[in-house]
């Protein structure tokens, strides 16, 4: 009888860590520790799906007419407990309309949460954890481009108040105040005006983003902030030598100040073959004169038959996970984090990692690397949730200030 207990309660007992799978141990810490994900265009995909209407994201939208990368069944199935929704709105919109369709983003995220009884949105970390704690899909707001602020403070104040906790300080056009990674410079890093912006996000507890931007005009913004500041979806330069990588330098700077690079699982971003791949792909549509973001079997006649005779390089989590290890070399493994861009990457993520379920991949991979428990925990929401708290305080801190009344002069 004894025996017999013994090896029933063996037999009940939790694996042990050392003889469970990479893959088990990725289920088992993203159970206790889901992931926070620094970037998601669910809204504007809605928007160009042409609807202004929340889809049901209580079943599957991979099969709907226009697929999305995001619904609950596969949050719940990847362990996505905590999300920064984006609320961008295209570059080559500036001043009143760039504020008023940014507006309309906001208000969309809203109810596409209100609909959603599981989902919920936080303005602080306490209450990102308590949503998390609760079980429900946990969000906050990200705007992807400081022209959203059309040069105007008070309306960086106002997207404060609505919900918007990152502002990304530039997209593809570089803007007076601050340069793009993918435009000519306007401003060398900063402006007068530029450095007004830091100091009133610092103030306010809005967390500086400098995905998009120049390496220089990143450099300027870690070096002023008082707070820590994020890549919200970006990668290594390192491993992929594209414009939107963050090179070692900036990765440096920023993991010395608190922040985090919260890695892209965008094709075009983790591989160097596969963004080959794009660029010739791109060149032969320009010369067939037909447009190049749509992949797959839906994109332009010529272009499905180009794929079909010169397929695409296969990318998978072991791509995304050499990103992370490059920016754990370089800033130590308390600056990386998750930013898939999800909705705003035309659908080319990883195989196996097509849509809000396949972060376990990544998980897996790394812990098959030797990750530890606490590292993965750390990646997948520790990281960036120190980031939040430490903005929160320097907002707190710099309390008696009064808010910035800078004007863009251009």
């Amino acid at each position: 009888m004894t025996f017999r207990w013994t090896l029933a309660l063996a037999l009940l007992a939790p694996t042990p860590a050392l003889a469970q799978t990479p893959e088990q141990r990725a289920e088992r810490v993203l159970a206790a520790s889901p992931v926070i994900d620094g970037h998601n265009d669910l809204a504007w995909a809605i928007r160009e799906a042409g609807s202004t209407l929340p889809p049901d994201l209580t079943k599957s939208t991979a099969a709907l007419p226009y697929p999305f990368q995001t619904d609950l069944p596969r949050a719940r199935a990847g362990h996505l407990g905590g999300q920064f929704w984006s609320v961008y709105v295209p570059a080559e919109l500036h001043g009143d309309e760039a504020v008023r369709v940014t507006l309309e983003q906001i208000d969309l995220v809203r109810r596409i949460v209100a609909a959603h009884p599981q989902m919920a949105l936080a303005g602080t970390a306490a209450e990102l954890r308590a949503g998390m704690r609760a079980g429900k899909l946990t969000g906050m707001m990200g705007a992807e481009g400081g022209h959203q602020i059309a040069g105007n403070l008070a309306a960086l104040r106002l997207y404060h108040a609505l919900g918007v906790r990152y502002v990304t300080l530039t997209h593809f056009k570089s803007l007076a105040w601050a340069d793009s990674s993918t435009d000519a410079p306007r401003s060398g890093g900063l402006s007068d005006f530029g450095r007004a912006v830091i100091a009133e996000m610092n103030r306010i507890g809005m967390i500086v983003d400098v995905s998009h931007t120049s390496d220089a005009t990143a450099i300027a913004a870690i070096a002023l902030s008082r707070a820590p500041v994020i890549a919200s979806h970006s990668g290594a330069r390192a491993v992929t030598n594209v414009p939107r990588a963050m090179p070692d330098e900036v990765i440096r700077a920023l993991a010395a100040k608190g922040g985090v690079v919260m890695v892209s699982f965008y094709e075009g971003h983790v591989s160097n073959a596969w963004a080959a791949w794009d660029k010739a792909r791109t060149a032969y549509a320009a010369s067939v004169g037909v447009k190049a973001d749509i992949y797959g079997p839906k994109a332009p006649a010529p272009l499905v038959a180009w794929e079909a005779a010169h397929p695409a390089p296969v990318v998978t989590a072991r791509d995304v996970a050499d990103h992370v290890e490059q920016i754990a070399r370089v800033g130590g493994k308390g600056a990386v984090g998750i930013g898939a861009d999800y909705e705003g990457i035309a659908g080319n993520a990883p195989a196996g990692m097509g849509g809000v379920d396949g972060y376990p991949a990544l998980f897996a991979e790394l812990a098959r690397r030797g990750w530890s428990d606490a590292e993965l925990a750390g990646l997948a929401q520790g990281n960036v949730l120190r980031v939040i708290e430490a903005v929160e305080a320097t907002a707190k801190a710099s309390a008696g200030m009064p808010p910035g009344t800078a004007a863009l002069v251009e």
